[in-house]
């Protein structure tokens, strides 16, 4: 799918793109690295005790399992857990796991608001073919259904993951078996988070909110830096909602790569921006992904 992308849009404007991001590229890497803080400080304020979980700590263990979520095909099944191993100098680690799993809710709660709204202000203000429109309805259905069964199963007290290995049980080994119980302790911090914490649920979505306003920013920085132009937010507010929609669909796939670059152009084209265009604000976002991620390496191969 890349290299089909790279093979209709033309190797030059992408290139010619890439040399105008210039010495515009240490803000974009910024930009990323203060959405990457976000994150590990709403994780602090999600775990039972956040002074016990230094940021720099959280950071540091974000930055490291995120490499390990974009350079192979484990995606969450290898990040987050990574990260909760990193910090467990600080914390035990099925405190950091339900820390890591309250935050992860939050985020993809906040996640899907981009994502609906982020889909719902296309079909209102341009004039999008009709395949898109199809698809912009069913990712804005995906996103309205998976948050209203999260409400569902918050608000009947539902335990499935650990149902779910109470089941399996009986087909593991003996060592296992104690497994459901430490998942059914996960489940109660989570359920139970804003009760015992409730000045802090609206700091952590705050923190959320951050995030993806940053996100627009770094977006609305990169179109400015390709094309010289400034565009409204509404425009960068919409790349971002698909770029968040694509990372979740494809967290699977190494760097999202070709169906990022695919899916922005597509995008991009319809907004009526230049061709080429998504196809080169995507390789710049895997860029400052790398980037990131070899610091991330770098860490991981210090702890060993």
């Amino acid at each position: 799918l890349f290299a089909l992308t790279l093979r209709r849009t033309g190797v030059d404007p992408i290139l010619d793109g890439i040399g105008r991001v210039g010495v515009g590229f240490p803000a974009i890497l910024a930009l990323a690295g203060a959405r990457l803080w976000l994150r590990a400080k709403a994780w602090t304020l999600c775990t039972d005790h956040p002074a016990a979980l230094p940021t720099a700590a959280a950071f540091r263990a974000v930055l490291a399992g995120d490499a390990l979520g974009n350079l192979t095909p484990l995606g969450l099944l290898a990040s987050e857990p990574a990260k909760a191993a990193l910090v467990r100098r600080h914390v035990p680690l099925f405190t950091a796991l339900s820390g890591i799993a309250i935050e992860n809710l939050l985020y993809t709660v906040s996640v899907a608001l981009v994502i609906v709204a982020g889909t719902a202000a296309p079909l209102l203000t341009f004039d999008l073919p009709r395949t898109m429109r199809l698809a912009s309805l069913g990712v804005m259905a995906a996103a309205v259904g998976s948050v209203a069964a999260g409400v569902v199963v918050l608000a009947r007290g539902w335990r499935p993951l650990s149902g779910l290995v109470t089941w399996l049980a009986r087909y593991v080994p003996r060592a296992l078996r104690a497994l459901p119980g430490r998942l059914r302790e996960i489940e109660d911090r989570v359920f139970g988070f804003h009760q015992h914490h409730p000045d802090r649920l609206g700091r952590v979505l705050a923190l959320d909110a951050a995030f993806h306003t940053l996100g627009v920013a770094e977006i609305w920085l990169t179109l400015a830096l390709l094309t010289g132009t400034w565009y409204g937010p509404l425009t960068g507010f919409v790349l971002e909602a698909v770029n968040r929609a694509i990372t979740v669909a494809f967290k699977f796939v190494p760097l999202r790569l070709g169906v990022d670059e695919a899916g922005t152009e597509v995008l991009t084209r319809a907004l009526g921006l230049a061709s080429g265009l998504g196809v080169t604000m995507a390789i710049v976002r895997k860029a400052r992904v790398l980037a990131w991620s070899a610091v991330g390496v770098v860490l991981l191969a210090r702890r060993g």
